[in-house]
């Protein structure tokens, strides 16, 4: 069981199922609201957890009463609470996501206390594994990278300048296609591995220019895509720190990915790795 900590943020979703997403401008009507538990760090412990791990979140959240929600699942799924901090006088971070019929989304995030989880507060416990994203100050991404040890995974995203030291520090950095033409071949310093996703078309693997592997999902009918890229990363980092091939590590991500667009919401969609073994 590999233990891992995940340093990123934690949100709340408030998400609208949509009979189409809008244009600039324009107002849509008809939608059915729901409320789940989000945010790209959360979503990423909480797959981890659910594929295996012994997972560890480190994140901000405000003394409100969306914490408690934005947490449920989390502590439910096992997830180690004990280096999430509260913030006073701050709201939790919130997420508005819309959600058309195939599942393709639209997301605007208030980071809220997000914000506060600053590089003179981060404490890192004992791992085999971190996982990072960018939704959190990128001087405590870089921090982390600075202090811990092990296997290191960065998310890119959203995209956001990022210093060099950090991508080179990286044993794995994961992109989406959008975030590979936006970094360019800034992504080239990176001694690591670099997965690019390209949603149903699949991912590559590659290092240092040379192609490691290239994988495609399962065809699945989507129903909502909002944490499959979360979970995608997860699954990579697990599979990679087990010592999993990386052919057979990208093929069980691609999976977790798909599996992860078959259930409504960000974490009530992250799957088991029985559910991801049947699709495999």
């Amino acid at each position: 069981m590999p233990r891992i900590v995940v340093v990123g943020s934690i949100n709340l979703d408030i998400v609208g199922l949509t009979p189409r997403l809008p244009v600039a401008g324009e107002t849509v009507t008809g939608a059915e609201i729901s409320r789940f538990p989000g945010g790209k760090g959360a979503n990423q412990a909480l797959a981890a957890q659910r594929l295996g791990a012994e997972v560890t979140l480190v994140g901000c959240v405000g003394v409100d009463s969306d914490a408690k929600d934005a947490l449920a699942l989390l502590r439910e799924g096992g997830v180690n609470l004990e280096h999430v901090l509260m913030v006073d006088d701050v709201a939790t971070g919130v997420a508005l996501i819309a959600v058309s019929p195939s599942g393709e989304n639209q997301i605007v995030v208030g980071p809220g206390a997000n914000h506060h989880l600053r590089p003179e507060v981060l404490e890192l416990p004992d791992a085999d594994a971190l996982i990072c994203q960018l939704e959190v100050p990128i001087d405590t991404v870089a921090r982390a990278a600075t202090i811990f040890e092990g296997f290191f995974c960065v998310n890119l995203a959203p995209a956001r300048k990022i210093d060099t030291g950090t991508l080179q520090r990286a044993d794995l950095i994961i992109v989406n296609e959008t975030e590979a033409a936006w970094y360019g071949e800034k992504l080239g310093i990176c001694r690591g591995m670099v997965a690019t996703t390209f949603g149903a078309s699949g991912a590559i693997l590659t290092q240092r220019g040379k192609e490691l592997a290239r994988a495609k999902p399962p065809d699945v009918r989507a129903i909502d895509t909002t944490a499959a890229g979360d979970t995608f990363t997860a699954a990579l980092t697990v599979a990679l720190v087990e010592g999993q091939a990386p052919g057979k590590a990208l093929k069980f991500a691609c999976a977790a990915g798909a599996a992860a667009t078959l259930r409504p919401g960000a974490q009530p969609s992250v799957p088991t790795r029985e559910e991801i073994k049947v699709l495999l």
